[in-house]
Parts: C-alpha cells; sequence; structure tokens
C-alpha cells in the first residue's frame, strides 16, 4: 500500500521516508522540536480531501519515539484505506501544529457521536489550559498567545457541535463526559458550553462570532487563578479568610493578564467582551459581588451569563468529592439567588430553556459568598427561615382598598391620544 499512488501524487509515504524523532518539549540541544497528539480511528474524516496529515510512532522504545508520516493531507482517504490502518497500526496522531485543522474536520465526520466529537474538543482544550496553569513552566506571552489560540480552536469546535442544544442535552452531554482531577479544568470547560447554549437561548439569532466569546468567555473566566497557589485553588474544604481574600484577586489577575497581552491578532473575537467577563463574572447582581460592587446592567451581560453557568455547573456536574443535586433542586436553590447573585431576567430564560417544573428543595439556598469557581467537599447550604411580615401589612390594605392602580405611562399615553 505504501507508495501507492493517485492522480494527485503519492498520498501514502514509505515508513522510510519521514522519521521524525521526537521529544515532547526540546530536543538535546535545547530546541522546540514538533509534538504529537493521538487521535482515534473513528474519528478520522473519510471519503474527503484530509486536511491533516497522518502519522504513527515507527519507535519500539517507550523513550524514544519516532514518528513517520503514512498520509499526506489534500488527499482522499478512503474507508478502505483507514481500515487497512486499523488493521496495521496501534495509533495514529496528527501534528500538534494541525489541532486545529482536526477540530474543524470533527464536524464533518460522519457516524461519530457527539459525545466523542466532545470529548476531544475537552481534551484539547484541557491540554491548552494545563499549558498556563503548569507550574512547572515558565509563564510567558508566547505561552498565553498559544493557548488563547488554542482555547478559541476549541470554542468554535464545541460551537459547531452544541449549537442546536439547549441547556438539558448541554447538561446530560457533560454527564458523558470524563471528568478531570484538576477541578478548574472541567469546570472551565463546562462553563464554556453552557454559556454557549444560554446565549443560544436569550438570542436565538445570536451569530458564530457571539457564541465563540461568549464560550471563549466561559472558558477563560478563571484565568486570573494561574496568580494563585494550587493548594487554595484545588481546596474543596472551606477556605479560611485569609485564603478566601487571596482567591478574591482572581478576576483582578486575569484581567491584568489580558489587558497587559496583545489580543489583536486574534482576529474576529472581541475581546474587551472577554476581558469583562474575567473581570466581572464574580459581581453579584445586587452589588455585594467582587472586586467593584458593579450591579445590574452595570455588569457584562456575558459576564452574567457566565455567573448563572458558574452557579449551575458548580451545584450539579457529578465530582468525586461530592453529591450533587438533580435539576430541579438546583433550579431552585437558584431561585433564591435570583436579583441577589443573579440576574432575573437571564435566569429566567435559562430556567424555560431548562423546561423543567420546579418541584425542588424550596427551603434551601445558598449564601451570596458561595464561590462557584471552588471546588466544594459539601455544598454550603443555608435553611430559609420564615419571612417577616410587616407590621402595618393591614393598614396598608385599608389605604389601598377599592383604589385602582394604573400605569403611569400607559395613562400619559391616553390623554396624549
Amino acid at each position: 500500500m505504501h507508495g501507492k499512488s493517485d492522480k494527485n501524487g503519492d498520498k501514502f509515504l514509505n515508513l522510510n521516508e519521514e522519521a521524525i524523532p521526537m521529544s515532547q518539549e526540546e530536543n538535546s540541544a535545547g530546541r522546540k522540536v514538533k509534538s504529537y497528539f493521538s487521535v482515534s480511528f473513528g474519528l478520522v474524516l473519510i471519503d474527503k480531501m484530509l486536511p491533516y496529515d497522518l502519522y504513527i510512532n515507527s519507535s519500539t522504545h517507550a523513550k524514544r519515539e519516532k514518528f513517520v508520516r503514512i498520509f499526506h493531507k489534500g488527499n482522499l482517504l478512503e474507508g478502505t484505506d483507514l481500515e487497512e490502518f486499523r488493521r496495521k497500526y496501534h495509533q495514529l496522531y496528527v501534528d500538534e501544529a494541525e489541532r486545529d485543522l482536526y477540530l474543524q474536520s470533527l464536524v464533518k465526520v460522519d457516524g461519530a457521536e457527539d459525545v466523542q466529537k466532545a470529548e476531544v474538543i475537552k481534551d484539547s482544550a484541557i491540554s491548552y489550559l494545563k499549558s498556563v496553569f503548569n507550574s512547572e513552566h515558565e509563564f510567558t506571552n508566547e505561552v498565553l498567545d498559544e493557548t488563547i489560540e488554542g482555547c478559541r480552536e476549541s470554542v468554535e469546535s464545541m460551537v459547531d457541535v452544541i449549537e442546536d442544544y439547549d441547556i438539558t442535552d448541554v447538561h446530560k452531554l457533560i454527564g458523558q463526559l470524563s471528568f478531570h482531577d484538576f477541578y478548574t479544568y472541567d469546570h472551565s470547560i463546562n462553563v464554556a458550553m453552557y454559556s454557549i447554549s444560554i446565549l443560544k437561548a436569550l438570542n436565538p439569532k445570536a451569530d458564530r462570532k457571539d457564541l465563540v466569546v461568549a464560550g471563549m468567555g466561559g472558558l477563560l473566566h478563571d484565568i486570573g487563578k494561574i496568580k494563585i497557589p494550587t493548594r487554595i485553588i484545588n481546596n474543596p474544604g472551606k477556605l479560611s479568610d485569609e485564603d478566601f481574600q487571596v482567591i478574591k484577586d482572581h478576576p483582578d489577575f486575569g484581567y491584568g493578564l489580558l489587558c497587559d497581552h496583545d489580543c489583536s491578532h486574534h482576529e474576529g473575537v472581541d475581546f474587551d467582551i472577554i476581558k469583562r467577563v474575567v473581570h466581572e463574572h464574580h459581581e453579584n447582581y445586587n452589588g455585594t459581588g467582587y472586586p467593584n460592587n458593579l450591579k445590574g446592567t452595570e455588569i457584562s451581560v456575558y459576564a452574567r451569563i457566565t455567573a448563572i453557568a458558574d452557579f449551575y455547573d458548580a451545584i450539579t456536574t457529578k465530582r468525586s468529592y461530592h453529591e450533587v443535586l438533580s435539576t430541579q433542586d438546583a433550579l431552585e436553590v437558584m431561585s433564591h439567588s435570583v436579583g441577589r447573585k443573579i440576574d432575573p431576567k437571564i435566569f429566567e430564560v435559562f430556567k424555560k430553556n431548562v423546561n423543567i417544573i420546579l418541584e425542588g428543595k424550596s427551603k434551601i439556598q445558598l449564601p451570596d459568598d458561595f464561590d462557584p469557581c471552588q471546588p466544594q467537599n459539601i455544598l454550603p447550604f443555608d435553611k430559609i427561615g420564615p419571612k417577616i411580615q410587616r407590621s402595618d401589612f393591614l393598614k396598608k390594605d385599608e389605604q389601598d382598598f377599592g383604589r385602582v392602580k394604573t400605569d403611569k405611562k400607559d395613562n400619559k399615553k391616553g390623554r396624549a391620544s
């Protein structure tokens, strides 16, 4: 099969033709070399022009990998070709530099389940987030730039897969995905997916650029945590007052990172909105949040969307360290934070999009300082006490009895006509 050619030229390569030794980061001379990622046979595009090269690892030594290109991009990969690869090789690989082309091709793969595509997109997003959260590597503008571009590619592919999903569909999809032991990775990806679906529910005519911005805001909302000690980020218990003050700095840190970085070359993405999401996702609707006590519409609508996605994922997605609420219970608990922590109008649309009658936990709520960005051993519920009635409520009723209430605005219109 190798050396076979067609009218497009050589699409299969001899195994001795392109042997590429590879280490994960740098070679012995300290120079960066190519890296590769594995791909599933079932998620390789067939019967269409392949937009990326395919490789195998021909080395028999675990510590010395040698990647060989076996198929040229720009050629037609037929189903029979892929079956022969499956018989001959244990694993296929794609050049890391072509990850974006691979992600873009996923939506065109026939027969693959959305959960398979989403798993690949999630793994890609995690690989980019890891590059900035890895404390062992030096943080540079180049690393941040690659992370932002990689996150954009992941979100664009995410939009392709879930664009027609409602919030319930997204919730089911997230439940089928594997979860990572580093809470921030999983949570950020989930928030991105929920943010896309919430924006779509708010504005069914939202264009692709807006959906990508919503997703990127969700994916990067906690990027400021790269400056927070890992022991605090991954602490599932109650934070000390000291540690809570440290964690409250992450919106400012994230905003500073993006402001100091030149994002102008990332065309087609409004980074002013993403910066605001990063900075404002912990602002409460009633003005009691942080870092600037913004309230109501002073907070970016994208940040208000992210706040609801953030809250919902924190209490409904299964973690290894705590049980979660059912959708019904979660919506009931969130309803007690409406007007305080979250936007009433957006929550109303969110609730309708989930399409579940509320019959859940009506006697518990989460405090206004509940931080959905932190892992929780136990969700810190407060019991709701009985409402205190006004002592003069009868007097007020007597004063209003028999009066007809009118809308002043409508009244003025009536007089003018």
